[in-house]
């Protein structure tokens, strides 16, 4: 009894967590098991073994989670685990096996594994890329922010990598803003320390002039690293923030003049004043910089492909200036981490209201059957798409989708494509709306690969005033506003205009006047 005791103890004692057969180097060097020891544990006589081979373990004790491998040196490239070096020969098949930890004859745990794909590590249940982050959602209270709707308030973005002093952390998709490369320079240059990341890999190749850009700042002293290669943890780098001292922003926008510059994209963006919510997206940044695919610009600038292109220089009325408020709590969510539950949970909670605006959402994907689920749970819920032409005829399905099921099941849902006219050149908005209470912002796009294989950053500010500033510039973008014409036109279409207010005094939403069957704005005007 004493000693089946014994063994049950034995077995509970490690797990192997995680095993990386195909590190993505020459020979797969650093190639590591990952196990979990729950409590001190002295592994003199354990072993790590597959169908042929066996390694030992060290003759001391451990504890907590390690990384187990024949070349600890190179395997310490290749995760952030605390690695522990093994005696002996042990070489992880690529094509699958059973790995099994064992302590003495006794077999203390196993995991078994199929084909490895290139840089990535197996848990048990799934492939995730090596090097990923598990961040938490984070959140904190009390905390003042500024909301900003783009083009109208282009200042903010810049005007945080202005205020720099100690440190600056920029995070992009692409970057050609010739405002940004002047004030990230001139920080450099005040001694600030400044660091940029950006995608290597945009699709169809980065915009001319990034390639510029970038040897601009790095001439200036900017630590500058792309994100790709064979070894990349993402599929893309979308995320768009940025770090200044104790201040965040995060924003829907490239950092090029369509987008942070405010010549072209409908786009939502916050400046968050908090200590913590900007230490933990330099964590973000430094998880994403401290690995083999973020490269040094100088490594790969020979092959960097950038396409021809014509800055935007379109300006636009400022209908919506930035507001400042005291948010009872802001949160902010990564992706692939947590965003996407993230997402949902925000979705689920609607009890009242739901706006949605987007530069594109699929038509049967799960971020659009949370819509309609919250339709159906009684919320409020008005999806608006942009109209595109590169995005128009998916989104038309969509919307097409979402109003037929409201016609079916006789939902409080409406969709539609958003019209810009002469307030923006399209919607790159990625953001919502809860209640009149709580805002979405950031660089997701509601859709699956988003969600689960970019980084992308989000965050939800609670608080009514900045709810009512991004639901109000919602509103507008649903009406469409008003366009621009020539004075002679413009005079006919205002007699026009007085003689139809005669004979109607209600403004139509989607087929629904102001108060409506919902009363949907009056409601959430808070």
């Amino acid at each position: 009894m004493l000693a089946r005791l014994a063994v049950a103890a034995l077995l509970a004692s490690a797990t192997i967590t995680a095993v990386a057969p195909n590190p993505a180097s020459d020979g797969d060097a650093g190639e590591f098991v990952a196990v979990t020891f729950d409590e001190p544990t002295n592994t003199t006589g354990w072993t790590l073994a597959d169908s042929n081979d066996a390694a030992n373990l060290p003759n001391r004790t451990l504890s907590g989670t390690v990384a187990l491998s024949t070349q600890p040196a190179a395997a310490r490239n290749r995760t952030d685990l605390p690695v522990v070096g093994l005696n002996g020969s042990l070489a992880l098949a690529n094509g699958g096996e059973t790995v099994e930890l064992r302590a003495g004859n006794a077999t203390v745990d196993e995991l078994a594994y199929a084909n490895a794909p290139t840089a990535e590590r197996w848990n048990g249940s799934e492939w995730t890329p090596l090097g990923a982050s598990s961040f938490a959602p984070f959140a904190t209270a009390n905390v003042s922010v500024s909301a900003f709707a783009l083009p109208d308030a282009a200042g903010p973005p810049i005007q945080t990598l202005e205020s720099a002093d100690q440190r600056l952390f920029l995070a992009g998709y692409t970057f050609t803003s010739a405002r940004a490369t002047r004030a990230l320079v001139a920080a450099a240059e005040r001694g600030v320390d400044v660091r940029v990341l950006v995608e290597g890999g945009v699709a169809g190749g980065a915009p001319s002039p990034e390639d510029r850009r970038l040897d601009a700042l790095r001439a200036a002293g900017v630590e500058v690293r792309v994100l790709d290669g064979e070894r990349a943890r993402y599929s893309f780098h979308h995320a768009k923030y940025a770090v200044a001292d104790d201040r965040a922003v995060v924003l829907s926008e490239n950092w090029k003049p369509s987008g942070s510059g405010g010549h072209g994209n409908r786009g939502w963006g916050v400046t968050v004043a908090d200590s913590a919510v900007a230490d933990h997206l330099a964590g973000v940044f430094r998880a994403d910089t401290n690995w083999p695919d973020a490269k040094p610009w100088e490594t790969v600038r020979e092959n960097f492909t950038v396409v021809d292109g014509e800055p935007a220089t379109q300006s636009y009325p400022t209908r919506f200036p930035q507001v400042d408020a005291e948010a009872d709590s802001v949160r902010v969510l990564v992706a692939p981490d947590n965003a996407r539950s993230g997402v949902r949970n925000l979705v689920a909670s609607a009890e009242e209201s739901l706006v949605v605006e987007q530069a594109s959402l699929d038509r049967n994907g799960a971020f659009t059957n949370w819509t309609i689920d919250a339709a159906r749970r009684g919320v409020r819920v008005r999806v608006l798409l942009s109209g595109k032409w590169y995005a128009r005829a998916d989104n038309r399905n969509t919307t097409e989708r979402l109003n037929r099921v409201a016609a079916e099941e006789s939902l409080n849902l409406d969709a539609k494509l958003v019209e810009p006219r002469s307030r923006f050149e399209k919607v790159h908005v990625k953001g919502a709306v809860v209640d009149g209470e709580r805002a979405l912002v950031g660089s997701l796009n509601w859709n699956e690969h988003a969600a689960t294989e970019n980084r992308e950053v989000v965050v939800v500010v609670e608080d009514d005033a900045v709810a009512d500033y991004f639901q109000r510039a919602f509103r507008a973008d649903w009406r469409g506003g008003a366009w621009r014409l020539p004075v002679a036109l413009a005079a006919v279409v205002a007699v026009a205009a007085v003689a139809a207010a005669a004979c109607a005094r209600r403004i139509e939403f989607g087929g629904e006047s102001d108060v409506g069957r919902d009363g949907f704005w009056q409601e959430n005007r808070k």
